[in-house]
Formats: structure tokens, sequence, C-alpha cells
């Protein structure tokens, strides 16, 4: 399976006219443990602020597909307010568009290329110029659909591994998920997660399976909870804080969190006897 990451936005480079540049990026989506993103496909095409259509963008996925050889199974995409044009151009093209948080792997190009790239460039914009993070709203988070838990409710752990355990996960013995590479860690880093125990772990994993995970979040309000950020505007209670002591190792997953530069993991088993996982997504803040 191979999925791309895309984003089409103005950039702080100016052309003739002193209008901004718009620039579309494409990047494959690593998808297994020991790849390297930077070996993996890329493509860029810059285009001024008149082209700036779904028709252009057409255009510039049939290039990327006919460059790099390969159709991609889906696109992943963040801009929420590009979200009709992005749509457009992709299943124009006949790839299925996908908003969603998990474009890690082009967040970080596109960071790239602001430090590094943009200001060499004679035509860069410096008042113009800021980070292309997105802010997205808080939502109220909602309780995962009673149809995938158990009728007793679910019960969770937070762990921890380090990034060397990871080492062999292309081998590990998974029903639904999706990792990506570790490389750039110190093997020694804590790589936090929150491991849920379902008797209906099987039909839960493949529910969330069809969701663009992004991260799991400590929420205080309106009440403590372990909230998982899906797509680019849904919000899921993944586990409930009741007391002092699940608070305290909520913070304690955040404060690992941090610490591993937002890399973390979700994990989902039938009981902690299990040998396999039915869902194991790492995932990024």
């Amino acid at each position: 399976m191979t999925i791309w990451e895309l984003d089409f936005y103005s950039r702080p480079l100016l052309d003739d006219n002193d209008k901004k540049l718009w620039e579309i990026l494409i990047c494959e989506t690593p998808t297994r443990i020991q790849q390297d993103p930077t070996t993996l496909f890329r493509y860029s095409e810059f285009c001024g602020n008149t082209d700036v259509n779904s028709i252009t963008l057409k255009t510039a996925i049939e290039k990327a597909i006919a460059t790099s050889g390969q159709s991609p199974t889906k696109i992943r995409f963040f801009r929420r307010q590009m979200n009709n044009m992005i749509t457009k151009g992709c299943e124009d093209a006949g790839i299925p568009a996908a908003p969603s948080r998990r474009t890690y792997t082009l967040m970080t190009w596109i960071t790239q290329r602001e430090q590094e790239v943009y200001p060499q460039e004679a035509n860069y914009d410096e008042k113009s110029a800021k980070s292309s993070s997105v802010q997205y709203p808080a939502l109220n988070a909602v309780p995962l659909p009673d149809a995938v838990r158990g009728d007793k409710g679910d019960k969770w752990a937070i762990v921890s591994l380090e990034a060397s355990a990871f080492s062999d996960f292309d081998e590990w013995d998974i029903a639904f998920g999706e990792p990506f590479p570790l490389n750039h860690l110190d093997p020694t880093t804590k790589i936090p997660g929150l491991l849920i125990f379902s008797p209906r772990a099987v039909p839960l994993a493949g529910w969330m399976s069809g969701l663009e995970l992004g991260f799991l979040h400590l929420q205080k309000n309106p009440r403590s909870s372990l909230v998982l950020e899906t797509g680019v505007s849904d919000s899921w209670i993944a586990a409930d804080l009741p007391n002092a002591q699940t608070l305290k190792e909520a913070e304690s997953f955040e404060a690992a969190k941090k610490a591993a530069a937002g890399i973390h993991f979700l994990a989902i088993q039938k009981n902690p006897d299990a040998e396999q996982f039915a869902g194991f997504w790492m995932l990024q803040e």
C-alpha cells in the first residue's frame, strides 16, 4: 500500500508581480519502521496565484504519478481551509483524499524548507514568512462507539518501550496498525503508549483503522481524559481519568511524550496475556 501526503499553499516567496507564489508538495508516507523518509518519493511544483485551482492540482498529481511510477491508494492532507480544492483535485486524478493530522513526514519536510530552502531564494519575502503549523480548534471529545467497546467497559494501561524495542516491529503480529521510522531517535529513548484491553479488541481496532489517527493528549476539561485526535476535526475519549492516580499517570505520559519529540503509540489487545495486537499505531503530536 502506497500513501502520499500533500500540501497546496502559499509560501513566503514572491513572483515578478510581487504576488505570493504557491507550492504543491507531495511526499510518500513511510510505512515500515526501518525506512528513511528522505529516500522516499517527493515532488514539488510552484505556481502563481492565478493557477490555484483543482485543475492545477490534478495535473501535478498526474505528473507525480508518472514520475514515481506508482499510484497511491490515498492522499492525506492537513489544511482544512483547502479541503474542497484538494479533495476535488485528488478525486479528479482518481485518488481518494483523506483529511488527516497523520502527515508527519510532510510537516517535517515543510519545516525543513521554511528553514533551509525558502530563505535562500532571491524572491524570499521575510515579512510574510511564518510557521506552516496549523492550529486546530479545541472540540468536545466524545466516547468511542458502544458497538466497538466491551459490555463492561475497556481497561487500559500506560506503558513505555525504548525506541530500540521497535527495531523488529515489521515482524510483530498485528491485525491493524501503522508505524513510522524511529531511526532519528536515540535507541534508549522511552516511547510512551496507551494500551487498551478490550474483549472486542478486533472490532475496535478495525473501526480505528478506518480513521486517520493523529495523536493522543491529556485533556482536563470538561473532565480529565486521554483524548484521541483523528482526521482534522474529530476527538474521542480513549481513556477516562476518574481519580488523582490515573491523572498522575496521564501527566507522566505527557512528560514522556514531550521528551520523545511528541512520539507515542496506541495499542489494542484482547487481554494482558495476548501474544498479538489487534491494533498498534505509532503517533506523533
